[in-house]
């Protein structure tokens, strides 16, 4: 039995580029942050409780765990269990005719590597930005009544984009639609970026 698993980081956030048109089997949606660990997930508790699955496609490796521990682990079980794990952004499958692919655990390791690198360089430059931001009597830190922190809704993937687009001097009209996000977000990010709480 073939399943699709798919993660977003909040309930408004988009499935759609992780979704394909041409799966027709099973498909499990988490909507948490990326630090929840793959088993503490609610719907991927449900997955791990169907035991005819035999494939597990997923958008990018990065939707199977935390961090590069989590995530090899989340494999590892799965193979360990027969169940073949297919990336379709890396191009990755981890078992080829029942047999764990040495190739793809490789590339994967690699993958999850880089990924915690440049998660470690945005903080970086965050705390640098709030460093800076508070020399200039900028920085506010979290506003009274709000839920998240400045650096938590930076490290955020829909915010990346916002940031890619501004990068390229859209409007914040246009980065809002290109994005998928709202203007408030957009101007949300500009504002921060202009408060020097986000470097680009």
């Amino acid at each position: 039995m073939k399943v699709k698993y798919i993660r977003v980081s909040t309930v408004m956030q988009n499935t759609g580029r992780q979704e394909n048109e041409d799966f027709k089997g099973v498909t499990y949606i988490d909507k948490c942050s990326g630090s929840i660990a793959f088993k503490e997930r609610t719907e991927a508790k449900k997955l791990l409780a169907n035991k005819d699955i035999t494939e597990v496609y997923v958008h990018s490796i990065d939707r199977l765990g935390r961090d590069m521990l989590n995530i090899l682990q989340t494999i590892q079980d799965f193979t360990s269990n027969g169940i073949n794990v297919i990336s379709e952004k890396e191009g990755l499958q981890t078992l080829i005719n029942g047999k764990e692919n040495p190739v793809a655990k490789m590339m994967i390791g690699i993958l999850v590597t880089l990924a915690e690198f440049e998660l470690s360089r945005i903080k970086e430059r965050q705390m640098e930005g709030i460093e800076a931001a508070k020399k200039k009597g900028n920085y506010l830190g979290r506003k009274k009544g709000s839920s998240e922190a400045v650096e938590v809704f930076t490290a955020k993937k829909s915010t990346q984009v916002i940031i890619k687009y501004l990068k390229q001097k859209e409007s914040v009209r246009r980065a809002a639609r290109l994005s998928r996000t709202s203007v408030g977000t957009v101007v949300k990010v500009k504002k921060y970026i202009e408060q020097g709480l986000i470097e680009i």
